[in-house]
């Protein structure tokens, strides 16, 4: 799996139809979510696309998320969201500065309204799932 640093310069350097096939892209390389986990308590709300989130954890205790949306840019998304929080302890998921991380990315201009909605409820879900976790 690519850092998200590593992308974020990749991302700088790209014309903006290429920064669509790179989310696209990196959508594709998601692990698949099993269609029993695409539930409605797996759904994330007020998302334009249908968004579903399914924490799993680590012998470790390490959080791990398998995620899907029906929408390839939205499957994408969400891809960027994980590489900042996959595999982390969920101490660190809660201190991790997700929107700070996607800043470089400026998804809100590069990508339509409907298609960044439902970014902050991702990022809340993933708080509110590593919170709940936490010792």
């Amino acid at each position: 799996m690519r850092s998200i640093d590593d992308l974020s310069e990749e991302y700088e350097f790209l014309e903006p139809d290429d920064r669509y096939r790179l989310l696209i892209e990196l959508g594709r390389e998601l692990e698949p979510m099993p269609d029993a986990l695409k539930t409605d308590a797996t759904l994330v709300r007020g998302c334009s696309a249908a968004v579903w989130v399914y924490p799993t954890v680590r012998d470790d205790g390490r959080l791990h998320f398998l995620a899907d949306s029906n929408a390839a840019i939205t499957k994408g998304i969400i891809a960027l969201v994980l590489l900042t929080v996959q595999d982390q302890a969920p101490q660190k998921i809660t201190e991790c500065d997700i929107e700070g991380a996607l800043d470089p990315f400026d998804l809100k201009n590069q990508l339509s309204s409907n298609r960044t909605q439902g970014i902050p409820n991702m990022i809340a879900l993933i708080r509110e799932t590593a919170a709940r976790f936490t010792g």
